[in-house]
């Protein structure tokens, strides 16, 4: 790897290298490497964000580089040329491809990924039964609503989730839009969701926690998702709602979509096994981070 000497990274940036030394000796320069007195940096590294932006943010020590570099990726890409309108329907369309078909094969679907852009193209599969079609169109409607929420300066409540998860569940019309009123259970979990009388108030003082919360917003919204999960509030279609709500909450914060991918599903459960068994929300911010880095890392490879 090529590196960057301090002063030829504060040429790039247009500051002074004596910035460039603090921060890599504060730990904001992802890739900074000291060397006897003197620091290198990966050549091409994005100039780090304004520590500013920390000073009443919670941030966990060991993710302190990783979130100032997640950070500056996502202040690079807005000081880039921007796309043509052409440019972003294309990779929109083939984000939202990619991401309803990951995220209805974590819940089962058996759509594949070739078949899921036919069936959102308005074709039908013949083999595959029509809950499948149904599932597929419903989430990209529900994530075309949510892009448009994240857009608006409007609060996150109980009824933008259930209008969420209306669209989700396009193949349950009985159940759609409304939230449980039996106990259920996670298959594969120890954890045993809450009682169904008790789901409006939980999801209420979750909504109240998140305004509150003073964490990064990528551990913030992966928290939530953690929580939520955790609360099970409709009786089928919350995993694809939550993720749809954790999307959300990133873009309102200046970031791009993620898509969990199918093959990393593994993970992805293990991130609630050790918040259910242990209360440790790390694994999730960690997954929620290196999706959202590599998501940006993308995006600006693009515009190069």
């Amino acid at each position: 790897m090529e590196m960057w000497t301090t002063a030829q990274a504060a040429h790039a940036w247009n500051v002074d290298p004596r910035w460039v030394r603090n921060l890599a000796t504060q730990g904001r320069i992802l890739g900074a490497v000291r060397q006897g007195h003197f620091w290198t940096i990966p050549t091409g590294t994005p100039k780090p964000s304004d520590a500013r932006e920390y000073r009443y943010v919670d941030v966990p020590e060991q993710l302190r580089s990783e979130f100032a570099h997640v950070d500056a990726l996502r202040d690079e890409m807005g000081r880039r040329r921007p796309l043509t309108q052409g440019e972003l329907e294309r990779i929109r369309n083939d984000f939202v491809v990619e991401y309803t078909y990951d995220s209805n094969a974590i819940e089962g679907n058996t759509l594949t990924l070739k078949e899921t852009a036919l069936v959102l193209e308005g074709l039908t599969i013949g083999e595959k039964p029509l809950k499948d079609h149904l599932e597929a169109v419903g989430h990209a409607d529900a994530f075309s609503y949510v892009e448009q929420l994240a857009s608006a300066n409007e609060p996150l409540t109980s009824r933008v989730i259930k209008d969420i998860h209306y669209l989700v569940l396009a193949d349950r019309p009985d159940d759609r839009g409304s939230f449980r009123n039996v106990a259920v259970r996670i298959l594969g979990s120890t954890h045993r969701p809450p009682e169904p009388i008790l789901v409006p108030e939980l999801i209420d003082e979750l909504l109240q926690d998140y305004a509150r919360d003073r964490h990064h917003p990528i551990d913030r919204a992966a928290r939530f998702h953690l929580n939520f999960e955790a609360i099970h509030p409709f009786i089928d279609g919350n995993g694809r709602t939550g993720r749809l709500l954790l999307n959300l909450m990133l873009m309102r914060s200046g970031y791009l979509p993620i898509n969990i991918k199918y093959t990393d599903r593994r993970r992805y459960y293990d991130c609630f096994e050790a918040r259910d068994d242990l209360g440790d929300s790390l694994p999730m911010t960690q997954l929620v981070l290196g999706y959202t880095q590599q998501r940006l890392a993308d995006w600006l490879a693009i515009i190069s």
